[in-house]
């Protein structure tokens, strides 16, 4: 009985081995073929922005997808010194992140000097939009999410926690603003002003350059720049978008600015061995439900003191 035993025991181990195996010899084998056109001498660059927009590489966790300013910003370099690419068009799915990091890849696409188009597949909202309106043609598709011009800024508090367990905050500062946004305390009002002041300045930032980029009035971004998201076709009618649809679409408006087909590259930044396992798993798996309500998980697994972004 003891032996029929181990047989069993035995065989279950062996087919939990190969069942590992064959996952781990899938995502190798999907590493090395990708969907998409590869080649080292097209005529258009293609660079995909996803996931949260942060300012430095290496800064996300293991299976979460972010894109880095520093890194974006050497493929747009990088593209722009091809004198073999006449254009480069910007695949974003991205709910937003950094300010900061969003203004700087805007900025670089500013500089380049080759036909920019933006294609919002299914999520460009708050930052990843000003990116968006950097370009000189954005396409979206009618269902997509966009818009969200607006700034957020939240932190945890535990002032109320550590008194149910009698645990006291000793504040010392040399300065009197020295510890604000601290968790440990609640903001005074002063300090409350003083951050909606920063995110009033943020938020004027965002507005003036997407008015600048989109060639519209500040006045009517304004009206616009609530926070709200819109889909693709009430983008398109705000002036937000110039055209719905998808890679067809925004291939063809390359193809009439450089006068000749396209021939795709893709741009991409390296991958660690870790972010490559993080990509195969991800297309290796079923999302149900993920949608828009990734966007706001995303955003919450970042806490800081007090985190600001677009």
């Amino acid at each position: 009985m003891r032996e029929q035993k181990n047989k069993w025991w035995k065989a279950i181990k062996i087919i939990i081995g190969l069942t590992i195996l064959s996952f781990f010899i899938s995502i190798l084998i999907s590493l090395f073929n990708e969907d998409g056109i590869e080649t080292l001498d097209g005529n258009v660059a293609l660079i995909d922005i996803t996931g949260i927009i942060i300012a430095e590489k290496n800064t996300g966790f293991l299976f979460e997808d972010v894109t880095s300013s520093e890194e974006i910003n050497k493929l747009i370099r990088k593209a722009n010194r091809n004198d073999r690419v006449k254009a480069i068009i910007f695949k974003i799915n991205s709910p937003g992140g950094s300010a900061v990091a969003s203004e700087e890849i805007a900025n670089e696409i500013k500089k380049t000097n080759k036909t920019t188009a933006a294609w919002i597949r299914e999520v460009g909202t708050s930052g990843a939009y000003w990116i968006a309106s950097s370009a000189d043609h954005i396409v979206a598709n009618r269902m997509s999410i966009t818009g969200s011009i607006g700034v957020i800024a939240s932190y945890l508090g535990f002032s109320g926690f550590l008194e149910e367990y009698n645990v006291t905050y000793e504040r010392l500062v040399s300065g009197n603003l020295k510890d604000i946004g601290s968790p440990f305390k609640d903001l005074t009002e002063e300090e409350r002003a003083l951050f909606e002041s920063s995110l009033s300045s943020i938020h004027a930032y965002f507005v003036e350059d997407v008015a600048k980029n989109r060639d519209l009035k500040k006045e009517d971004v304004e009206k616009i720049a609530t926070g709200l998201f819109y889909i693709g076709a009430e983008a398109k009618q705000l002036g937000l978008v110039d055209e719905l649809g998808s890679r067809e679409e925004v291939i063809n408006y390359v193809e009439r600015q450089i006068g000749e087909e396209a021939d795709i590259v893709r741009y991409k930044k390296e991958k660690g061995f870790f972010s490559a396992l993080s990509q195969a798993m991800n297309e290796k798996s079923f999302y149900i439900g993920k949608g828009l309500g990734n966007s706001f998980i995303t955003q919450a697994k970042f806490p800081d003191r007090i985190g600001i972004s677009t």
